[in-house]
């Protein structure tokens, strides 16, 4: 599968572009979410100097710097085989230099690993920036996936605040948006691998759309060494670096431990940094009722990103098993687990299809998210507030089933509807099935799979 949408991350680069003058555009994200594969096909049709770091001595990175000028700028003056750079203010002279008449972009992807071995380069860019503007058409692009490093760099006290003209957070893909990555499955699977894999691209990439469900979970995730297991790995190594908690919140949620209370108790510690910063990574979300605003008693924690969620909550519980080679054997529980895992998956993607048509459900759409009462009680999978009143317009239902009876449905909804609303005839009911919805009222909202994930 090739390069697939990001067209409004691409537009928004093409506007940087386009500027006159343009200070640097910082792009970022978490690992895995495409950024490289977004500026490499940005800068396909444009002159470019693309440099990853990774970690190396000051000397070393600047050689590798040398090394992608000599290749990009072929007939440049310097022989950067035979003198390389010798400090960055050097090669970001030279770049200027490169770019006096025609534009030049640089590229500097993963800048915090640069940072690592030369913190100084942030306060040495803020300096060529102040003295080089107006006088070089070089354009500097700045990636990351130290998420926290990257925010930090635009901090207020931090050498380059306030010089960027464009901050791009890249996220990972919406279920629209996957839907581009698997062409060859029909809606309803589409949402399956979506609800096991996330909106990542590469996770997305590593399904075999020849294959069945069954055959995918075997390669995917029976053995220690199987891409799913060594990814939910490697995202709880990463992240655990920044806090020796993290995979232990994380488990905690997963389990089912979902108020800040229970996960204290799970962890032994306050868990408050960890999840703040699991929030800022879009790992964890903190949610209430969609009718309540400010800070609420009702708050509970949930894993957004699907691949970790499943990772954890389902395959978590085999693990042990897989490392001691007992994958193919415990595939049928796996597989078994599965559906309690997309329950929370496909009322999320349900929401966010919502949240696409909130112009057409009511013109004043304010909100859209679930609702419950104390103890989680009569739960209404979304419910659309409309208004500055944040009045209820339409409440919603989302079945993993492929085929659902849309009139007992609307009769549950309108018995929980009853307690957030004293008036439920103003509202729209709206029913959600995987394949599916059979004799449900006239004027409900009917939303199944091929809604969701169509391309």
């Amino acid at each position: 599968m090739g390069f697939v949408n990001r067209r409004t991350e691409l537009a928004d680069l093409e506007s940087w572009w386009a500027k006159p003058d343009p200070r640097p555009a910082l792009v970022w994200g978490r690992r895995r979410v495409g950024k490289t594969a977004l500026l490499q096909r940005f800068s396909a049709d444009r002159r470019t100097v693309f440099h990853l770091g990774s970690g190396r001595t000051e000397s070393g990175e600047l050689a590798q710097l040398s090394r992608k000028v000599a290749n990009a700028l072929p007939d440049s003056l310097r022989d950067l085989a035979a003198s390389p750079y010798r400090s960055w203010e050097e090669a970001f002279e030279h770049l200027a230099q490169a770019a006096r008449d025609e534009p030049l972009l640089l590229v500097l992807d993963e800048f915090p690993e640069m940072m690592t071995k030369s913190p100084e380069l942030p306060g040495v860019l803020r300096a060529f920036l102040d003295l080089s503007s107006g006088r070089t058409k070089l354009r500097i692009l700045l990636c990351g996936s130290a998420v926290r490093t990257m925010r930090a760099i635009q901090e207020e006290r931090a050498p380059l605040y306030g010089r960027f003209d464009l901050s791009l957070h890249v996220h990972p893909f919406r279920p629209h948006e996957a839907a581009e990555m698997l062409p060859h499955l029909k809606p309803a699977d589409r949402a399956l691998v979506y609800g096991l894999l996330g909106g990542m691209p590469l996770y997305l990439s590593w399904w075999d759309q020849a294959k069945s469900v069954d055959e995918n979970l075997a390669d995917l995730a029976t053995r220690p060494t199987s891409p799913l297991v060594l990814e939910g790995d490697l995202v709880l190594a990463t992240e655990s670096r920044h806090g020796d908690q993290v995979a232990d919140v994380l488990r905690a949620i997963a389990e089912g431990r979902t108020k800040h209370n229970e996960i204290a108790d799970a962890v032994g510690t306050d868990p408050s940094r960890v999840l703040r910063d699991l929030q800022e990574l879009r790992l964890v979300e903190r949610i209430q009722p969609v009718t309540e605003t400010g800070s609420s008693r009702r708050r509970i924690y949930r894993i957004t990103d699907n691949m970790i969620a499943f990772y954890l909550g389902v395959l978590g519980r085999y693990r042990d098993e897989i490392n001691r080679g007992l994958g193919e054997t415990v595939l049928a529980a796996i597989q078994a687990g599965v559906d309690d895992h997309m329950g929370a998956c496909w009322e999320d993607a349900y929401r966010d299809h919502l949240r696409l048509r909130a112009s057409e459900i009511h013109p004043e759409t304010v909100a859209v998210g679930s609702w419950w009462q104390s103890g989680h009680q009569d739960e209404i999978d979304a419910v659309v507030l409309a208004g500055r009143a944040r009045r209820p317009v339409l409440v919603g239902e989302a079945k993993w089933g492929r085929k659902v009876n849309g009139e007992r449905i609307a009769a549950q909804l309108a018995s929980k509807a009853s307690r957030l609303t004293t008036d439920i005839s103003v509202l729209r009911f709206s029913i959600c099935a995987r394949e599916k919805v059979t004799d449900a009222p006239s004027n409900a909202l009917i939303v199944t799979a091929a809604d969701i994930f169509t391309r």
